[in-house]
């Protein structure tokens, strides 16, 4: 793995990776408030960016201006191509202090995604959290198809299964609709409401219980400042992830499809710009012109309930 830059302010710390601009860890007063990876490397894509296309891409691959691209499956068990290219590749940090840091990449072009990006991750810790926005821009001469996630696993310290048993992990989700798919975790139809249902997650202290997530859910709901919210609630303290307009989807993940120490560990909160193929089906993808760029923003934080 590539250097580790250290950040610190007020109660929070954070450890980015050169490698990939992924989050290795995040803590708030000392407790893990993500799940963290060392040097071995992430496991189930913890903390990684996700681009230029987050989820996954159809094993038939994609149209594009009149060109088929098809990348590279790397996902055995549906036989897709899963979470982008970038998570393996050396950012440069442009700008460091103790507080922030900023990654660039210069992305040439990829197996089935030959288009020019350029690329920055940007930290930044505050008595707020953690803030990470990210800029991509189009430097080529032609159109290019662009989308953008994230995979940070939200943790409370103990197993999610563990909590959930004793009926102390709730779950709150401004989302109106999730994403049906098939065995291949791509979409079936359009986005369904949730009302009622056993993915509805809107009412403050629902408990997640025994229910399975690796769910795609739209149609945020947003405070004030456009910010929709995943908050995981424990019986002392609250971790919540927040996300701008900028990011029209939710990933939730229970980490069902994990073994070992992993399985039902931790929960997985994906603000993505769109859904499970959106390469080949074209919802919600970005289209960036020559010179165009966009920025997307997520953060990250911890609080007492106690």
């Amino acid at each position: 793995m590539g250097e580790v830059i250290e950040l610190r302010s007020g109660e929070y710390r954070a450890r980015v990776d050169r490698t990939g601009a992924g989050l290795r860890a995040l803590t708030w007063r000392g407790r893990d408030v993500v799940w963290p990876y060392d040097g071995d490397g992430p496991k189930a894509f913890q903390g990684q960016v996700l681009a230029p296309w987050p989820n996954r891409v159809t094993e038939h691959g994609y149209r594009f201006d009149g060109v088929e691209h098809r990348p590279a499956p790397n996902d055995p068990a549906t036989g897709t191509a899963i979470h982008g290219l970038v998570h393996d590749r050396e950012w440069t940090p442009e700008t460091v202090s103790e507080d922030a840091v900023e990654l660039r990449l210069d992305f040439g072009g990829g197996p089935g995604y030959p288009f020019p990006l350029e690329m920055t991750v940007a930290y930044r810790l505050s008595d707020d959290g953690l803030t990470v926005a990210t800029t991509a821009r189009n430097p080529g001469g032609s159109p290019l198809p662009f989308g953008l996630g994230f995979h940070p696993y939200l943790t409370l310290g103990e197993p999610l299964s563990a909590l959930a048993a004793r009926g102390e992990f709730a779950l709150e989700v401004t989302a109106g609709t999730r994403q049906p798919v098939d065995g291949q975790m791509l979409p079936v139809g359009g986005p369904v409401p949730v009302d009622g249902g056993d993915f509805d997650f809107r009412t403050p202290g629902r408990q997640l219980g025994d229910t399975v997530l690796d769910t795609a859910f739209t149609e945020l709901e947003r405070d004030a400042d456009g910010r929709a919210w995943v908050r995981a609630s424990g019986p002392e303290h609250r971790v919540s992830l927040w996300c701008d307009r900028g990011f029209g989807w939710l990933q939730l993940f229970s980490a069902d499809t994990l073994g070992g120490d992993d399985h039902r560990a931790h929960l997985a909160a994906e603000p993505m710009t769109c859904p499970a193929n959106a390469l080949a089906t074209g919802t919600d993808l970005i289209v960036l012109a020559p010179g165009e760029s966009t920025e997307h923003v997520f953060g990250i934080l911890a609080e007492t309930l106690v």
